[in-house]
């Protein structure tokens, strides 16, 4: 009874994220509906040393905090007298990036006397699903696919997950980083992979397929990625020329290969029939048309987020956070930053 008197209110989060490389805050209200979502990125930053450093994030995320909260207080057009709660991702994440985004929000519900929420980056990222698809609820599957993280996961209920399978080594996006960077493509490598790839044959090179033989849904990409630098360096020790665009393509097949396989294998056993993704590389267009293409032939309905709701942002914080205060969650000044956070802890 309780939830349904507070679904008649509208709840005002006010949502914030530092978990990477990313500086945002968004005002979600009742979870799905977005007042506001501003990203500060610093990819321009990072890409000079072809990948994130810790040290320089978190200075950067002290210097624009206070400015992407203050815009996207503007933008949804309210103050903080408006908000209901305070989301804010305590992990997993960069330590010293994760702790801006808390001291903050720890700050503000003081001051303020908010109330405050902790939530998992991750649970974040399933979320994202619930803000453009409103008709979305659990029971689904969702694979997250990012940077830092893949995770095959059942969403048994808002806020309760069942993690079925992860990597067990790289993730998906890091391994598209590392190789991006031996292919000479630069930083970031997803985006670079997934256009170098439109030039490049997917079946030129047989690239191995990994299978984890005690977790039939954990992933393995790091032996994808050595036998993808094996290749290049055996063809530079014969003095072959590389096609880059064919080594993107072949890479990124093996990779959403393992990712459709284990998906649709879940989707089977657990008897699903909606399936979701999210995540950075839940961008990549290639693997949605693979995962909607699966999808449609068990007549499983399959959701995505927009680009921009699958790199890192507050929106998700704010849809997640949502949920976790219908069920009173509520942290109190002594939330840390948590950097190996384990989802459902």
């Amino acid at each position: 009874m309780e939830n349904n008197q507070t679904l008649e209110k509208e709840i005002k989060i006010l949502a914030i994220e530092s978990s990477c490389d990313e500086t945002a805050a968004a005002v979600v209200v009742n979870g799905r509906d977005v007042r506001s979502n501003v990203i500060s990125s610093q990819i321009d930053l990072h890409t000079l040393y072809g990948g994130v450093v810790p040290e320089i994030a978190s200075r950067k995320h002290i210097e624009k905090i206070n400015q992407v909260i203050e815009e996207a207080l503007a933008k949804a057009e309210m103050t903080l007298d408006d908000i209901d709660a305070i989301a804010v991702t305590y992990g997993p994440g960069l330590v010293g990036a994760l702790l801006v985004g808390v001291a903050e929000a720890k700050a503000i519900s003081f001051a303020r006397n908010i109330p405050l929420i902790g939530v998992h980056h991750i649970e974040g990222h399933i979320s994202a699903n619930y803000i453009e698809n409103k008709e979305l609820e659990p029971p689904f599957l969702c694979l997250v696919v990012s940077g830092g993280h893949t995770h095959l996961v059942r969403v048994a209920d808002y806020g309760v997950y069942e993690i079925l399978g992860k990597t067990r080594d790289d993730a998906a996006g890091e391994a598209f980083d590392k190789v991006a960077r031996a292919i000479g493509l630069g930083y970031p490598g997803g985006p670079k992979i997934e256009k170098a790839a439109h030039e490049g044959n997917p079946d030129a090179i047989a690239f191995p397929r990994a299978k984890v033989a005690d977790g039939v849904y954990d992933f393995s990409f790091s032996g994808l990625k050595s036998a993808v630098l094996n290749y290049l360096n055996g063809a530079k020790m014969k003095g072959e020329e590389v096609n880059a665009a064919d080594v993107a393509a072949s890479f990124q097949k093996s990779v959403i290969d393992v990712l459709v396989d284990h998906a649709m294998h879940a989707v089977d056993e657990y008897g699903m029939d909606k399936f979701a993704i999210a995540g950075g590389v839940a961008s990549n267009g290639t693997l949605r048309k693979a995962m909607e293409e699966a999808c449609a032939k068990k007549g499983v309905r399959f959701y995505h987020p927009s680009p921009i709701l699958c790199t890192d942002n507050a929106a998700m914080i704010g849809a997640a956070g949502y949920y976790d205060y219908l069920a009173g969650k509520r942290a109190g000044m002594d939330l840390n930053a948590v950097p190996n956070l384990k989802l459902g802890e």
